[in-house]
């Protein structure tokens, strides 16, 4: 697993998970990092293989909300937490 990124953090609920992961951009001002999501399905395919998938049946949408939801929440508490240690995390204003 050499030279893989690990993510922040990640939720799940039942085969639906999310995840934040943690990028460097170059902004005006300097290097910026930013935070993003990420949101799938596991399944099993047809050889026993698991898959992921970014589609959502009708019963796995209120899980991959749910999912997203936790994940938004971190990513507030995280940019919340580095404004005040003067690090350089872009802020989203929404």
């Amino acid at each position: 697993m050499t030279g893989q990124q690990l993510p922040v953090a990640r939720f799940k609920a039942g085969q639906v998970s999310s995840a934040i992961w943690q990028n460097e951009v170059q902004m005006p001002r300097g290097a910026a990092t930013i935070l993003k999501a990420t949101v799938q399905r596991r399944y099993k395919d047809k050889n026993g293989e698991w898959q992921s998938s970014g589609s959502f049946n009708r019963n796995e949408i209120p899980l991959a909300i749910h999912c997203l939801r936790k994940a938004f929440e971190k990513i507030i508490d995280l940019q919340n937490e580095d404004s005040g240690n003067g690090n350089n995390v872009e802020e989203v204003i929404m």
